[in-house]
């Protein structure tokens, strides 16, 4: 028998901020709220305008951009290479999860990271070197869509080869979730580890616990 025949999905596509990785960049901008005296909802909501609004996510402004008017909404100072470092350390590989990602690969599976990331990713890569573990890698500063954008789904599906019914996704929001449930994707919202296992047994049975 071919085990791969029954198996219900052919590829795995990962988040990377919250789910491959902790969630550096807002665990980062609540620290900066925090030794500021800011209030952190603000900071993190200007941060986050300024990425999807301003088109930081998908390049149309570069990261000297970002900060100078990342510094002039919300009154943090300091120089741009200090501020990204207070978010890339946290961004801390979650090795359970990488764990995983060998097993997937070993077993046959296409494996493949979905991110709404800038440059960042591209930092995080050369510091840590895991692009070579995943068959594609798509990151919005690169491709011009995030995953607001129906786009960034079908270009990774149509990357990896495979339907979306047969390819697992895994976010930890909640929107991203629900654009992918509508084309017709598997889903696991990641939330915690012990949920995500449970729910992962069940997309990848002959992997067991991995």
């Amino acid at each position: 028998m071919d085990i791969r025949r029954e198996r219900p999905v052919d590829a795995v596509i990962f988040d990377f901020g919250g789910v491959l990785a902790n969630e550096g960049f807002f665990d980062g901008l609540a620290e900066m709220a925090h030794r500021t005296g800011k209030d952190t909802e603000f900071v993190t909501e200007t941060a986050v305008d300024i990425i999807r609004g301003d088109g930081y996510a998908v390049h149309r402004i570069d990261e000297a951009e970002f900060w100078r008017r990342f510094r002039d909404r919300t009154g943090i100072s300091g120089a741009d290479d200090a501020l990204r470092d207070e978010l890339l350390s946290r961004f801390v590989l979650r090795e359970h999860m990488f764990r995983r990602v060998d097993k997937l690969r070993e077993a046959g599976y296409k494996v493949a990271i979905l991110s709404d990331q800038t440059n960042w990713l591209e930092e995080l890569e050369h510091r840590h070197g895991f692009y070579g573990k995943f068959d594609v890698v798509h990151n919005s500063w690169l491709t011009g869509y995030t995953k607001k954008d129906t786009e960034a789904f079908t270009g990774m599906l149509s990357a990896l080869g495979v339907e979306p019914s047969r390819t697992l996704f895994v976010d930890d929001h909640a929107g991203h979730i629900r654009r992918a449930q509508a084309l017709g994707l598997r889903t696991i919202h990641y939330t915690d580890r012990e949920s995500f296992e449970r729910q992962f047994a069940n997309h990848c049975p002959d992997l067991g616990d991995a």
